[in-house]
């Protein structure tokens, strides 16, 4: 059945956040998907708690509040692991290279991995915002993989053309730029300045 023009469907989004630097990127998307009215369900690596509570200075709880649903990494029995639960896409944000290689390399050994290899098979949009430098050779085969395999590799690398005034720009922006690669109506690309 075709939506009537103007309509915006409901949408579904995974949100991976692993032990690599940058977990505001993680944070900031399940903020902006909320007010966009886009269901999230997270996995949060331990190293990504651990990060998220360095970095931001939030807690667990505080996290997955942000979320639709949360998941536990070692729940391979969630429902996000099936391709029969629909999902629009799954962003990793920040990407470990540990979580890059075993996507990769298809070890669904977690759920985080899981839901990735899932997203993959199914055919549907996977984006990882790796956060790494220098990278050595085995990154780049990695991330060579992974887009050969269908995956989008984003490193959030800031634009500057916008003349950005504080590092909640840069962020922003970047966000913004992963939720209209995603098809999300709503998204702001360089014009979001806050939620």
């Amino acid at each position: 059945m075709q939506e009537p023009v103007g309509s915006i469907r409901p949408r579904r989004l995974i949100v991976g956040i692993t032990g690599a630097s940058g977990a505001i990127y993680g944070v900031r998307l399940l903020e902006r998907a909320r007010a966009l009215g886009v269901q999230t369900h997270l996995v949060a690596t331990p190293a990504g708690i651990l990060n998220v509570h360095h970095e931001l200075g939030l807690d667990r709880s505080t996290l997955e509040a942000l979320a639709t649903q949360a998941h536990a990494p070692g729940d391979v029995g969630a429902c996000i692991a099936s391709g029969s639960f629909m999902t629009d896409a799954m962003v990793i944000a920040p990407c470990s290279m540990k979580t890059l290689a075993a996507v990769a390399h298809g070890m669904g050994d977690n759920l985080l991995t899981r839901a990735a290899d899932v997203t993959l098979k199914e055919r549907r949009r996977l984006v990882l915002m790796v956060r790494e430098t220098p990278f050595n050779l085995a990154h780049l085969r990695n991330m060579t993989a992974v887009t050969e395999m269908g995956g989008i590799v984003f490193p959030p690398l800031p634009a500057f053309y916008h003349r950005p005034q504080s590092i909640d720009e840069l962020v922003n922006d970047t966000v913004e730029r992963v939720l209209a690669m995603l098809h999300i109506e709503q998204a702001q690309p360089q014009e979001w300045r806050g939620l």
